[in-house]
């Protein structure tokens, strides 16, 4: 049985659906890798759109069931990046984490330097607060856990360097890292690192970790690059345990999604499913996911469109089990 399986649907946002908001968007090329949340009893994603000038600007869309979007007519705007000491040329690839009351998006943002995450916080999605970039030179694929662990807050990322020569930085290793403030960020250990010649050589984390009764469940990205041309980029899942995060608990042999339809095989970067966004339907009182719950994982496909497939909290496990 398949952990995920693709809606029909499928692309369920694309460049098309995006209006014209001038000067900055009109006619952009590509929507992609949206973060996810549930908020205000809608479905929210927060988009990756790209403009035929190849610039990247972050838009909002809703949804009343998860399946069918409105994007918004306005881009995201969050004051205080135009301050920064350094240019930044791109914001893209957010990941949503709602905690209490509001939501912390962190994102990527690139300089002369390398790639930072910043974070941002919101309670409408109309307005946001700056909280800070990080200092860490070149860092990707930063996602906030949806609980602290007494005063710290908790993400994975994945810092990059170079792996190959005279190729971009990339990274292998998803690590642990802890802030009180949401800014200065200080790293407790490698989580888990990637597989050479399998289908997870390269990694990243993709949405949020969510909570279960077995461990955090984190659904990640992998790249094989073994095939010498090109990279595939698939989904895969682990679990980490719930006190001590840095431990891994079991992790997917195989992948559960990559590419297979043409509008994940073909597009401008080909061979991509990039997991970005996750949504949970149902809880239990004490705030851990149950594993009969439908989940909807949102992806970019082939850097190109935005899609989704859905499962169960325990279909998941049971593919981080080998079931």
């Amino acid at each position: 049985m398949r952990a995920l399986v693709r809606s029909s649907d499928n692309p369920i946002i694309t460049a098309m659906e995006v209006p014209t908001m001038p000067p900055d968007i009109d006619d952009p090329s590509a929507v992609f890798n949206p973060g996810a949340v549930r908020w205000g009893g809608r479905y929210l994603l927060m988009l990756r759109v790209q403009t035929r000038g190849r610039r990247t600007h972050l838009v909002m869309a809703e949804s009343p069931n998860g399946r069918e979007f409105t994007v918004w007519n306005e881009a995201v705007h969050i004051p205080g990046l135009e301050d920064f000491g350094e240019q930044i040329f791109h914001v893209y690839d957010p990941r949503i984490t709602a905690i209490g009351d509001e939501c912390l998006v962190m994102f990527a943002a690139d300089t002369v330097d390398g790639c930072r995450l910043g974070t941002a916080r919101t309670r409408d999605f109309r307005q946001f607060e700056l909280v800070g970039l990080g200092d860490h030179p070149d860092i990707r694929n930063g996602v906030i856990f949806p609980s602290r662990l007494g005063d710290r807050y908790l993400r994975l990322d994945r810092p990059n360097r170079e792996l190959s020569p005279g190729e971009p930085a990339s990274g292998d290793a998803i690590v642990l890292s802890e802030s009180t403030d949401l800014v200065e960020w200080h790293p407790l250990g490698v989580v888990m690192r990637g597989r050479p010649r399998y289908w997870d050589e390269r990694i990243g984390a993709g949405p949020p970790p969510i909570r279960t009764r077995q461990g955090w469940l984190l659904v990640y990205h992998g790249v094989a690059t073994h095939f010498g041309s090109v990279g595939i980029y698939q989904a895969g899942v682990a679990l980490l345990d719930l006190e001590d995060p840095v431990r891994l608990l079991g992790r997917s042999r195989d992948n559960v999604l990559e590419p297979r339809e043409m509008y994940e095989l073909v597009g401008q970067v080909p061979n991509v499913v990039f997991p970005s966004g996750m949504i949970v339907e149902e809880y239990d009182a004490e705030g851990f996911a149950t594993e009969e719950s439908a989940v909807r994982v949102y992806y970019g496909a082939a850097d190109t469109s935005v899609c989704m497939a859905t499962g169960t909290v325990g279909g998941l496990l049971a593919a981080v089990h080998g079931r």
